[in-house]
């Protein structure tokens, strides 16, 4: 998705160890409207600045609720740890499609928290 950037970027942030979360897998879905059943739209692995870039094309990022899952046990097996949540999803809702959305994961291994950035 060379030259246009995505409208909704993520970034983990490993505080237990102060680096970012690389190599964690995660997938963004969306949720029907109607039946409320969820349609998975991309996986993705952070890289190693612990960012996914190309999440979702403008043209494809309409107004609704959105669910971005993480696959932290993964990630922490992979660090020799284990941790208290398997996953962390984080749901949140598009009314605006014409602006620009980040949802960051900030965790270490028994917590994690977000926010929207921008």
């Amino acid at each position: 998705m060379a030259g246009s950037p995505s409208p909704l970027t993520t970034h983990v942030l490993n505080t237990g160890m102060g680096v970012p979360g690389s190599n964690m897998a995660l997938s963004l879905h969306r949720q029907n409207p109607s039946t409320k059943v969820w349609s998975l739209i991309t996986t993705g692995t952070t890289n190693d600045d612990g960012r996914c870039p190309g999440l979702i094309t403008k043209e494809a990022f309409t107004a609704g609720v959105y669910r971005i899952r993480f696959e932290t046990a993964q990630y922490w097996e992979s660090l020799g740890e284990t941790c208290f949540y398997p996953y962390a999803e984080i749901v949140f809702t598009i009314n605006n499609s014409d602006q620009k959305y980040h949802i960051p994961l900030i965790l270490s291994c028994f917590s994690y928290s977000t926010y929207r950035g921008s």
